[in-house]
């Protein structure tokens, strides 16, 4: 089933039918068993009927008081991608270490503050001439390390300041509207069926200017232990979101501009749509 960050608290998704639920997402999502309390939610009670103008109008991002954590060089282009990037700053051989590395790259992204829901504005930063978005499974991780639903995320990456110095990363990665997560999640008592495509369309003026597919199986690392490494150290009370890597990187010579709109599918979850401010 599907769950929903509403301004009138949370909608469910079940089979078609929607349930609209007056609970605390924090507390929501931290739930012992958030999969059997939706059951019980839906159960009693009544089907929503105006939940069209709640998923149009009144849809926020999937989270309240949670962090964004992400994680990077996770698919073979991914690291291919970065490796030319920065190869004339010296930083090229950092990505093929880390690809096949134990310890994985993890870093913060983003507050729930920057981060923005499904129809909001995301940003290119205006000292970077190189932009893109990054099409990201996103887990969606309780305060005791446990994956409980699965998102979609949208890691917006000055690559022309990454290339520059790979020090430049969290300029590259960390600033307002530089995150947007949704535009629901999936919740199942099964780990997420990775056999199935993450696709980004990037139209502009109407036509599409990018369009690249890949499948959430090309992934390194497998999402619980992706998890498990970022919860070692760091301790999360209400929780956290983690954006898994990209394997959709679009050529050298395309950057955002203001007015795209980028539009993330993973079958399962949904779609993510965001404009470029």
């Amino acid at each position: 089933m599907r769950l929903y960050h509403t301004r009138r608290g949370a909608l469910i998704e079940r089979e078609a039918t929607y349930y609209l639920v007056d609970a605390d997402w924090d507390e929501l999502i931290n739930d012992a068993d958030l999969y059997g309390q939706l059951l019980g939610y839906c159960a009693s009670q009544s089907a929503y009927a105006e939940y069209e103008q709640l998923l149009t109008e009144e849809l926020k991002a999937p989270l309240q008081s949670q962090e964004i954590w992400a994680s990077g060089v996770t698919y073979y282009n991914s690291k291919l991608a970065r490796q030319e990037e920065s190869a004339a700053a010296g930083g090229g051989n950092y990505y093929e270490h880390v690809y096949h590395a134990e310890r994985p790259e993890l870093f913060f992204k983003s507050t729930a503050g920057r981060a923005v829901g499904p129809g909001a504005a995301v940003r290119i930063r205006a000292d970077s001439d190189w932009n893109v978005p990054e099409p990201e499974l996103t887990l969606v991780i309780n305060a005791r390390g446990e994956i409980v639903g699965y998102t979609i995320g949208n890691d917006m990456s000055s690559r022309s300041l990454e290339g520059e110095n790979p020090l430049y990363l969290a300029q590259a990665k960390i600033y307002d509207g530089s995150a947007a997560v949704g535009p629901g999640v999936l919740v199942t008592r099964e780990p997420l069926d990775l056999d199935q495509a993450i696709h980004l369309a990037v139209t502009r003026a109407g036509a599409t200017v990018f369009d690249g597919t890949t499948r959430l199986s090309q992934l390194k690392r497998r999402p619980e232990e992706l998890a498990a490494y970022l919860f070692r150290e760091c301790g999360f009370p209400a929780g956290c979101l983690l954006m898994t890597g990209t394997g959709i990187i679009p050529p050298s010579d395309f950057t955002l501009r203001r007015g795209d709109e980028i539009h993330i599918t993973i079958e399962s979850i949904g779609t993510l749509s965001n404009y470029v401010a």
